[in-house]
């Protein structure tokens, strides 16, 4: 997507150790009428799959799944990276391993909120190696859902994440695929 490259570019900042960011629109501060229009393309790609639930993980997917949800009007569930007191005993569960803080966790689904009838199409900023979107479709798997796709902003198509999930048979459809960037030479797209 062609506007979203050029955000990337304009806004973005690449560091040192592969590091993206993109806090000024996409997952601190956010642009909300530039992510509505994020949120449409992916309803335009995933229109005809009988979506009725989105899923994601907090926290910087949520806002894009909420603005991308308004357009298939159904509900968001989000994956919760800790248990709270008041958070049914009723749970799936998974392990994801965070690349950005080198840690590893569970994260969890009430199970009254992620069944069998549901058509899935997870919802996430990043793509890198895989592990959020293998642990939402293992949650997924548990519950008997179907995953009809993996909406994704930015891919680091450079990592194995998105050709690992391809190769399994997961409809990946990532907005802007970075093939290169480096903090001197700036920013490569597919």
């Amino acid at each position: 997507m062609r506007l979203l490259e050029e955000k990337i570019c304009k806004e973005g900042k690449v560091y040192e150790g592969n590091v993206l960011k993109v806090d000024s629109f996409l997952n601190h501060q956010m642009d909300v009428d530039f992510l509505c229009q994020l949120g449409q393309e992916f309803y335009r790609l995933y229109a005809d799959c009988g979506v009725n639930k989105i899923l994601t993980i907090e926290a910087s997917g949520i806002g894009i799944a909420c603005l991308t949800a308004q357009f298939f009007h159904c509900p968001v569930v989000f994956a919760k990276k800790s248990r709270t007191l008041n958070l049914s005993s009723k749970l799936w569960t998974s392990k994801v391993h965070s690349y950005t803080h080198n840690t590893d966790h569970d994260v969890v689904v009430s199970k009254k909120y992620l069944g069998e009838s549901d058509r899935v199409l997870i919802i996430d900023d990043f793509l890198a190696n895989g592990s959020a979107l293998n642990a939402l479709i293992d949650l997924c798997n548990q519950s008997g859902a179907t995953v009809v796709g993996a909406g994704i902003v930015i891919e680091k198509a450079y990592q194995e994440g998105g050709k690992s999930l391809r190769s399994k048979g997961v409809r990946v459809e990532s907005l802007a695929r970075v093939v290169s960037m480096d903090p001197e030479k700036g920013i490569k797209f597919c």
